[in-house]
């Protein structure tokens, strides 16, 4: 079974087929370039009723364009009624702040109760399809145990134009983390440290390659010679402890490897409270943030980072959206215990 969507070139085409698509395809039939690039291979084009598979086809101003789009399937991830926290949601995508412990996208080890099952079975019918597929584009992903704002697309045009976004690094991505010790400027070991720097502001910036660690392929590594380049820039929020010896952090990428802040901040001595693969074994000292400050350091059992900001361009609208989330409580409670003042 298939749809086909009608139209017709308007003034001053492209030069080119698929851009010519691209440009006058109607919107509600929310197909991306990449989409109809595959149309056009596979046959599913009619220009004045002639099937075109040359996405360099030359087409003319008036012509007839005929896409037959198969009928979205149903994706072979099973929908699951998990309960979820949506900030925002219209016709196009979806953002929701994602709890601890919950797995972004079904993998061998966590084939169900995934963010996607819940987004599968929460969006039902008002998914159009991702690639001829009833499923949400998910276009970036946040660790298991990291918290906060995830955006998927609800449409292939969404996915086409988020996924762009990502890839050129134009979204907004702000993130609130604890950190043992005090990234800052006066510190002359930072300094000292290859790959970090100081910007205006006591701005720690961290500038290095990723890739897979040698060892362990479920870690990432450092590196200045192989991997994917890999930019981290942090500022304090406030030191904890008295003396300091741990801060609440804001951290943002410029890129968006995976574990990126957890690998940047360890390989510059300040990992994060409660990571189990990066941060070490570091106790605080009672004198600092007292017997209960200690006790909330050992008793968290997560990486204390959290995706507090969130902001891109409208798909569909161009309108740029910024979305925050608070701390969750156990962060909350785990600062609040390390003497956080606000």
């Amino acid at each position: 079974m298939a749809d086909v969507i009608s139209f017709v070139i308007q003034a001053t085409p492209p030069a080119r087929l698929d851009k010519a698509l691209g440009r006058d395809v109607p919107q509600d039939a929310s197909l991306s370039r990449s989409r109809l690039a595959k149309l056009i291979a596979d046959g599913a084009v009619q220009v004045d009723g002639a099937v075109v598979t040359d996405p360099r086809f030359r087409v003319a101003e008036g012509a007839q364009i005929d896409v037959a789009v198969e009928i979205a399937e149903e994706s072979h991830i099973v929908g699951e009624d998990i309960s979820l926290e949506v900030v925002f949601e219209d016709d196009d995508l979806i953002v929701v702040n994602k709890p601890a412990g919950m797995v972004v996208h079904p993998a061998p080890g966590t084939p169900s109760g995934t963010l996607v099952n819940a987004l599968i079975y929460h969006c039902g019918d008002s998914l159009s399809g991702v690639g001829g597929m009833k499923r949400p584009g998910v276009v970036h992903r946040i660790d298991k145990e990291t918290t906060g704002l995830l955006v998927a697309a609800k449409s292939d045009r969404a996915h086409h134009h988020l996924a762009a976004q990502f890839a050129a690094h134009t979204v907004e991505r702000r993130y609130l983390a604890v950190c043992y010790g005090v990234p800052d400027a006066n510190d002359p070991r930072l300094r000292g440290i290859k790959g970090t720097s100081f910007e205006p502001g006591n701005i720690l910036k961290v500038q290095t390659f990723l890739g897979r660690h040698k060892t362990d392929r479920q870690r990432q590594a450092v590196s200045f010679t192989t991997g994917r380049h890999a930019v981290t820039r942090s500022r304090i929020v406030e030191p904890l402890g008295s003396p300091p010896c741990a801060a609440l952090i804001e951290c943002w990428l410029e890129t968006g490897r995976t574990h990126q802040i957890r690998v940047h901040l360890a390989h510059c001595g300040h990992s994060l409270i409660g990571d189990p693969v990066y941060g070490g074994r570091r106790k605080l000292s009672p004198k600092a943030v007292g017997e209960a400050g200690v006790a909330a350091v050992s008793a968290f059992g997560r990486q204390a980072l959290h995706a507090a900001t969130l902001g891109f361009e409208h798909p569909v609208s161009g309108e740029f959206m910024q979305f925050e989330a608070e701390l969750p409580e156990d962060m909350s409670a785990l600062i609040a215990a390390l003497g956080y003042k606000g």
